[in-house]
């Protein structure tokens, strides 16, 4: 089995968007929110790999999450957290909150084309990970929020 290391966005990415007023961010297409007082689930930061939570400040904004130059380019919404760091994970680390969602993973040769995908559970996909980068094919992998689609983050060989 081949360790993996997921990564989330880059901070430095998305910190200056949030000084931006929010005529400006709309006409980005970004939207300004604050997580709702009975939120659990549901705004799960992008850079720090954790669920924003109830009264913090997030931008909804469209991320070109597969920029490559191949029919798979794709692009789609994110949630981002004010402030959010990237997290320290240790190598073969799922952060809990990607465990308690169905996630699909889609594995990307060096081409760029998808060669192996799937629907798991999160406390499945550690081994799905592990498993995929045993195939050397495998350049690196995009992991998604099953039920909207949304990016995740990705995976690469640690």
């Amino acid at each position: 089995m081949t360790s993996f290391i997921l990564r989330g966005l880059a901070p430095a990415t998305f910190a200056p968007l949030f000084l931006l007023d929010d005529a400006v961010l709309a006409a980005r297409q970004i939207q300004r929110l604050t997580v709702p007082d009975d939120a659990t689930t549901g705004f799960p930061c992008r850079v720090s790999l954790v669920d924003a939570r109830p009264g913090e400040q997030v931008l909804l904004l469209p991320y070109q999450h597969q920029p490559a130059d191949s029919p798979y380019r794709a692009s789609g919404p994110i949630f981002v957290r004010r402030g959010a760091r990237t997290p320290a994970l240790a190598t073969d680390q799922v952060p809990a909150p990607m465990l308690r969602r169905l996630l699909s993973v889609r594995a990307y040769d060096q081409a760029h084309r998808i060669i192996r995908a799937e629907v798991c559970e999160g406390t499945e996909v550690g081994a799905w990970l592990q498993a995929g980068f045993d195939d050397a094919a495998v350049a690196y992998v995009h992991i998604h929020h099953a039920r909207y689609g949304c990016y995740a983050c990705s995976a690469e060989r640690a």
